[in-house]
């Protein structure tokens, strides 16, 4: 199968939706297809040869966050010759309802389109108030995925229609078989010692990590040897300064931390902790702590109680409750064979999302888009396309 995949966000920096997308591609490509990834990155950027690069991207705030998209005349030119060369089976889009280049895919399409949404607002004025606009690409769209349930409720509430429910996947194999940093995770017995991990912007309320902090300072008197490993953005100073002058010593911030060094930061802990109090629709670091083979701590969202299987996989502690957190901490370090019971859990459960497991029923997904259209062309003109 010839398989086009758009990315509506820069290459150049790192995103889940981009991860998603390079992963996706590279199952696809074990499977035996051949794809090809169209993304905004500068021409000289190094990528991987199955991505063709549309160019320089620009900031657009989304979803509370800065996207680096491309969108406009040069791109719309850019796309239309990159879906004409290819002659793909299906098109894939990202994030289509984003000024970004897979809206401009789905207009300039003439075959079966599949659109993956990852965002979950269960309440937007925005896509209430932009119904009408946004229906000529939604009606141009063949097939629909959610990565969550939460994704999938804004296409029933919110895009008059479902779709189907395909998880963010994980490179199981990669994150099992990678090696501790030197000198973690250190001893761990009843009473003492231990390494717990928080990967993430610790500066942003709705990650938890002052929740995590709390119940950390609360444990680490009595725990002699208990450690945090804290990766991410921020500045060093600023952390520290979270903490008492006498438990200092005991956290260890890496910074920013590249994709490929991120298996090995999570196979450098005892606990994973993921204390965040809201606003996520999936979970995707808790599945890469369990590929790592690393027992998890996390809020009882509703996004993380479905990746967890409802607890079995994983401790779930009630929402914004550092005294609850703490109690875990200690429980769990002082138990390894429970760490071990969840851990065996976690196998089974994270083995669900293996991407070549994930790809495959994103295959299927195309198989029913293709006959769906049962090779008709769809019209590609439209008045907004030069």
């Amino acid at each position: 199968m010839r398989i086009g995949i758009v990315c509506p966000y820069s290459l150049d920096v790192p995103g889940g939706v981009q991860n998603h997308v390079v992963d996706l591609a590279e199952a696809l490509i074990g499977l035996g297809h051949e794809v090809s990834v169209l993304a905004p990155a500068d021409d000289d950027s190094p990528l991987p040869p199955y991505v063709v690069p549309a160019g320089r991207a620009v900031p657009l705030p989304y979803n509370g966050s800065v996207a680096r998209i491309a969108f406009g005349p040069v791109s719309t030119a850019r796309v239309r010759r990159w879906i004409n060369r290819g002659e793909f089976d299906v098109l894939h889009v990202h994030e289509p309802l984003t000024l970004s280049l897979s809206m401009l895919a789905v207009l300039c399409a003439r075959g079966p389109v599949v659109a993956t949404f990852h965002t979950a607002m269960t309440r937007s004025r925005v896509l209430a108030a932009a119904q009408g606009a946004l229906r000529i690409v939604l009606e141009r769209i063949t097939a629909r995925i959610a990565v969550s349930a939460l994704a999938r409720k804004v296409q029933v509430e919110h895009m008059d229609g479902g779709a189907v429910e395909i998880p963010n996947g994980v490179n199981v194999a990669r994150f099992a078989g990678a090696r501790p940093l030197p000198g973690w995770p250190g001893e761990c017995g009843p009473g003492h010692g231990g390494t717990v991990g928080f990967l993430g912007r610790f500066t942003e309320p709705r990650k938890g990590f002052p929740i995590l902090r709390d119940a950390f300072v609360a444990l680490a008197p009595h725990r002699p040897g208990l450690r945090l490993l804290v990766a991410g953005p921020g500045d060093r100073d600023d952390l520290y300064a979270r903490f008492p002058a006498e438990l200092r010593e005991r956290v260890t911030f890496l910074g920013l931390v590249p994709e490929a060094e991120k298996p090995r930061m999570l196979r450098s802990v005892h606990l994973y902790v993921a204390p965040n109090t809201g606003g996520e629709s999936f979970g995707m670091i808790l599945t890469e702590a369990l590929a790592a083979g690393t027992t998890v701590v996390a809020s009882d969202l509703e996004a993380f109680r479905r990746v967890l299987d409802g607890g079995r996989a994983g401790w779930l502690f009630p929402t914004g409750d550092a005294v609850a957190l703490r109690a875990a901490l200690a429980e769990l370090l002082d138990e390894p064979a429970r760490r071990a019971e969840l851990t065996a859990c976690g196998d089974q459960v994270v083995a669900h999302f293996d991407w070549p497991v994930v790809a495959r029923r994103v295959v299927e997904v195309y198989a029913a888009a293709i006959e769906a259209t049962d090779g008709r062309v769809i019209d590609q003109e439209w008045a907004g396309l030069p």
